[in-house]
């Protein structure tokens, strides 16, 4: 019996000290992060919800306060996150084709400033980065926040028009903007 009681309470401390994890901060193993297939979810206008405002400190230091009335994709990345970085050069691309047409933002989450730093300028990431993921809480229900890469976007009425859960495409970012940017201002 006290073999028994020993070896639960062995298996239990091992249980224990093995489920621990990082506490967010970047780290080697990429599989440390729920993705999403890169399916996209389109909401119908009647059925969204109101996004949060953009506002906070940046990874360039600065505070910024996006301006609402206006498309806007936000991608919430981290570093060590594999997809994060194959969609990369995809979403500068698009940041920096449709500039002045449609505002791209990104939302860091579980990582440090030194190694997000680091991404965005070996990738170079055109749009600002929000340093607080509390951002995060403010989607109320839009947003997967344990998903990781998760790209949004926002229509001109302030509001969650798509939801997009794993890495991007060419085809499906780019369709889902020209939708979201087809519809009349105030559907």
């Amino acid at each position: 019996m006290k073999r028994l009681i020993a070896l639960a309470v062995a298996m239990i401390s091992i249980g224990a000290l093995t489920s621990c994890s990082s506490g967010g901060i970047s780290k080697a193993n990429e599989n440390a992060f729920v993705s999403g297939s890169g399916v996209a979810v389109y909401i119908k206008p009647a059925e969204r919800k109101v996004a949060p405002d953009l506002m906070g400190p940046t990874l360039s230091g600065t505070s910024l306060k996006i301006a609402k009335n206006q498309i806007i994709v936000v991608n919430v990345w981290a570093s060590w996150c594999s997809p994060c970085r194959a969609e990369a050069p995809l979403l500068a691309d698009f940041a920096t084709r449709l500039a002045g047409q449609v505002q791209f933002v990104g939302i860091l989450t579980r990582d440090n400033l030194s190694s997000a730093s680091a991404f965005v300028n070996r990738f170079k990431i055109p749009y600002p980065n929000f340093t607080d993921d509390s951002l995060l809480a403010g989607f109320r229900g839009s947003l997967l926040p344990n998903a990781i890469p998760t790209t949004l976007i926002i229509d001109e009425n302030n509001r969650v028009a798509v939801r997009i859960s794993g890495e991007v495409t060419f085809a499906l970012l780019d369709s889902m903007i020209k939708k979201v940017a087809a519809e009349p201002s105030h559907a």
